[in-house]
């Protein structure tokens, strides 16, 4: 029998924003069956994984950057030798780039000396990051024709620096000190020792490519005292030079309008996707935390039966994305195929409910103006005399739909084809943001998710601003003492993002 071949991908992430991860990168840590991630790695990059993949944070991350407890280098050899030759794929993911200050010699040394098969895969470096996301050029055909990487922290196992001051004093071009905050007194100073001219420009880039990143500008002789301990915080880089001073006005970056912002997305994971990535676009930071959760339904067997009978219904009535997916899913899955819903018409609530449908390869037959139950009650009215309807529905959620159809002289039927069940608790990072006052908006996309979030949070919902899908969802919130600061007037994500940014723009 074949022993199994593990291997192990020294993978870079990049500076922070997860959208500068490689598309190998990416391949790699989906088909990763364990994956040591350092804390300076976006948690957000673990939705490429695997569900069932093992993940593993060596050291701590978010709020806690930097402090707590930091996993030893030799256990980290350990761990990836360890799953490897256990016949696992082991992404090793890297902040930045593994071979700039990232111990990639020792962690390979450590993989040959296993004979252990490995790949390396570069990432975007925090300098070329932070020139890029800043405006700070770090070469210029005026200022800048070379370009000198440098860490601000050696080992303690070296015996003296290795670093020549008096060479980097004369260097012609930019300095790019990486892990430079806490020992900035000593450098600048040798620096400026060995000629280097005090009012040298000088830009500090913390959190580089992320919506907390800040910029400050300075000069070689100020810097000690704009660094002086508790002022910054690493990560940051420091570029040194007269590269600096052409740095760009306009600031594409941090000019976004939800720069600086953090938005908490209440959403299931599997919905979250595409709002999390127009809040980015738009310069958020964003906090995924689920409401609800979406599952099976805990028996199937009504939904088979009706699948078995579609002969007797006349339509078939989605009131959300889930419905869709997970009854169509189940009926693909019974043997049978779209074929089989022949001479059945379709009611969607909304354009989202829609466009799921449209996936499918299904065209909605009717869809109300205003996307709510009520909406596609009233619109299906005249249809309702004499025909039969089966409702695709939540395991919870109001009756309004099936009651005002009954009242129209249609005949009702409901079957559960989801699962809706409350998050109890949020995740540590969530609870921490929200407890601190620290996240400015709340998405609430449905009246489950607002109960549930009211249930999460309580009081600690009156520090963030409230922004609800709908006006039955606003009424929910209401109703519990939680007032919304805005509602869409659509009632969909994209509607809610439009009414938050004329909030933001009316200050």
């Amino acid at each position: 029998m074949a022993v199994p071949t593990g291997k192990v991908y020294l993978v870079g992430s990049g500076p922070g924003d997860p959208g500068l991860l490689t598309l190998r990168g990416r391949e790699l840590l989906a088909r990763a069956d364990v994956v040591l991630y350092d804390y300076l790695a976006n948690p957000l990059l673990m939705r490429h994984a695997q569900a069932d993949a093992e993940l593993i944070c060596l050291g701590r991350h978010g709020q806690a950057q930097g402090r707590g407890r930091i996993v030893d280098q030799e256990d980290i050899h350990r761990q990836m030798v360890a799953a490897a030759q256990n016949g696992k794929q082991v992404v090793r993911l890297k902040g930045g780039d593994p071979g700039v200050f990232g111990r990639m010699g020792e962690e390979l040394a450590a993989l040959e000396a296993a004979g252990v098969a490995y790949e390396i895969v570069p990432g975007v470096t925090a300098a070329l990051a932070a020139s890029s996301y800043s405006g700070v050029p770090l070469t210029h055909r005026d200022h800048a024709s070379c370009v000198a990487l440098i860490t601000g922290q050696e080992s303690r196992m070296k015996s003296g620096s290795k670093l020549d001051m008096a060479g980097l004093a004369r260097f012609p071009g930019t300095l790019v000190f990486y892990m430079g905050v806490t020992t900035a007194p000593d450098w600048s100073s040798e620096l400026i020792a060995h000629g280097k001219p005090g009012d040298t420009p000088v830009a500090i880039v913390r959190h580089a490519s992320l919506p907390t990143q800040k910029v400050l500008t300075s000069t070689l002789g100020e810097l000690a005292s704009v660094l002086a301990p508790g002022k910054i915080r690493p990560p940051a880089i420091i570029v040194v030079g007269e590269a600096v001073v052409a740095r760009s006005t306009l600031q594409w970056f941090s000019s976004r309008p939800l720069f600086g912002r953090q938005v908490l997305v209440a959403r299931p994971e599997h919905q979250a996707a595409e709002l999390t990535a127009q809040l980015s676009e738009l310069g958020a930071s964003v906090l995924l935390q689920p409401g609800i959760s979406i599952n099976e339904p805990k028996d199937w067997q009504p939904v088979d039966e009706a699948i078995s009978r579609f002969a007797e219904y006349d339509w078939l009535v989605f009131s959300s994305v889930n419905g869709v997916n997970y009854f169509l899913e189940r009926l693909l899955k019974s043997g049978s195929d779209l074929r089989s819903l022949s001479g059945i018409k379709l009611a969607s609530v909304g354009p989202g409910t829609t466009e799921a449908l449209a996936a499918f390869h299904l065209k909605a037959d009717l869809q109300p103006d205003e996307y709510r139950a009520e909406a596609l009650a009233e619109a299906l009215s005249g249809e309702a005399e004499g025909n039969r309807f089966l409702l695709l529905r939540a395991s919870r959620g109001r009756e309004v739909l099936a009651e005002l159809l009954r009242s129209a002289g249609a005949e009702v039927e409901q079957v559960v084809v989801y699962q809706s069940s409350d998050v109890i608790e949020p995740a540590e990072e969530v609870g921490t943001a929200m407890a601190t006052g620290k996240v400015d908006w709340t998405l609430v996309t449905s009246s489950a998710i607002a109960r549930s979030l009211i249930a999460m949070f309580g009081e600690q919902l009156h520090q963030t601003r409230l922004a609800a899908i709908s006006p039955i969802t606003a009424d929910v919130l209401s109703e519990a003492g939680y007032s919304p600061t805005v509602v869409a007037e659509q009632h969909t994500p994209e509607s809610l993002l439009v009414a938050i940014l004329a909030a933001e723009t009316a200050g």
